[in-house]
């Protein structure tokens, strides 16, 4: 069983940047990929980007390459979202995930992004 914790959301204006962590609970945290979601009020939940376990591969959200970064510190059992450039659209309930054998999620952060 994996607890994830996120946190570092908030209120931001248009061009700002946030950074999201995830803390997971657990002694092979470096087993895990771990992903960030993003769920927007009245759609779907989507993916933003996902890391794998050593964090040597990341593959991103098409539309958000170049503004988003994710990483993680296998030392500290956390992974990060580095958000740039931040857009209204941006606003969301952001969710870390953790995946090997079975899918873990956190309980979302709230990013709100003000024009």
């Amino acid at each position: 069983q994996v607890q994830l914790v996120e946190s570092g959301g908030g209120l931001v204006q248009a061009g700002g940047s946030l950074r999201l962590s995830c803390a997971a609970s657990g002694r092979t945290f470096s087993s895990y990929a771990m992903g960030w979601f993003r769920q927007a009020p009245g759609k779907e939940r989507e993916f933003v980007a996902r890391i794998t376990g050593s964090g040597s591969s990341t593959v991103y959200r098409d539309s958000l390459k170049g503004r988003f970064t994710i990483s993680r510190d296998n030392a500290k059992n956390t992974v990060y979202l580095q958000m740039y450039s931040l857009k209204p659209e941006d606003t969301a309930i952001y969710y870390c995930n953790a995946e090997f054998l079975s899918v873990y999620w956190g309980q979302g952060t709230q990013v709100t992004v003000s024009s």
